[in-house]
């Protein structure tokens, strides 16, 4: 990996997004780019507030983030299984770790990481007192104050490294668990976890402690949220969709499926969503 994607899948409506704030992407240091699939960075200053949208990917992150009433902190946010809401007001920053499906383990390799599924929590409560070490909360200032933005890439580096920790059998474990989320990504032939699990000679069974520990979320979550994420792709692209056809490609036994899936994750139907 020599740069990150480029893509906006998940943010909702994010050419909006895009002209109230300042949002890029960078790759992390060689050590981390097995398990970390891009750093975020985001800076605002509104002239009034603005709500941000996004579905979730089946992704740990770690966030640094300071807004305008409160002081800078750090967490870490498990795969969030519903819409992620954030106001944003007056002037901010955020600074995030986007972990590759499956890669967080090894920064946490001593709990399963549907224990933090769902779940906001300090750094110091996931990393076990490591801010002692300067990796807990009290990073926080150091990644959030450079305005130089290749200082607070080389922050993150130096945050992170410490806790690559992981043992042959989690980094094991870890490195299947990516490869298999990482299929399911982009192999749109793939339609039922029992296939899956026997094309990859795995039980589903073991398919599913797998991706309990190391991804978070079952195999069929992470599948079904990838064709939630490509079908509001089609709707923010402005082009006509056969949304019949759209669910037949995506592995629906029908159009009514589909539109029940983003109507429940975005609250509106693939076509308001377009509009």
């Amino acid at each position: 990996m020599t740069a990150p994607r480029r893509d906006t899948r998940g943010i909702v409506d994010a050419r909006e997004l895009l002209t109230r704030v300042q949002f890029r992407r960078r790759v992390p240091a060689v050590p981390l780019r097995p398990y970390v699939e891009h750093y975020w960075l985001i800076d605002w200053d509104l002239a009034e507030p603005y709500a941000t949208h996004v579905v979730p990917h089946p992704s740990v992150n770690i966030v640094f983030q300071r807004y305008a009433d409160r002081p800078g902190f750090g967490e870490v946010a498990g795969v969030g299984l519903e819409l992620f809401s954030q106001k944003l007001v007056g002037r901010g920053r955020v600074c995030g770790v986007q972990f590759r499906p499956g890669g967080f383990r090894p920064f946490a390799p001593g709990r399963s990481v549907t224990d933090w599924t769902g779940r906001r929590l300090p750094l110091d409560v996931v990393f076990g007192g490591a801010e002692r070490s300067g990796s807990g909360a009290a990073a926080a200032p150091g990644v959030l104050e450079p305005d130089d933005e290749d200082a607070r890439v080389a922050a993150l580096d130096a945050f992170l490294a410490p806790l690559l920790r992981g043992g042959p059998r989690v980094l094991e474990q870890t490195g299947l668990a990516m490869r298999l989320a990482d299929r399911i990504r982009r192999d749109r032939t793939i339609r039922r976890v029992a296939d899956f699990a026997r094309d990859e000679g795995m039980s589903v069974r073991a398919l599913q402690r797998l991706f309990a520990g190391y991804v978070g979320v079952s195999p069929k979550w992470v599948l079904l949220r990838h064709r939630v994420h490509e079908a509001l792709e089609r709707a923010a692209s402005g082009a006509a969709a056969d949304w019949a056809a759209v669910a037949a490609e995506l592995g629906y036994s029908d159009q009514a499926h589909l539109i029940r899936d983003v109507t429940a994750t975005v609250g509106v139907s693939p076509t308001a969503y377009g509009r």
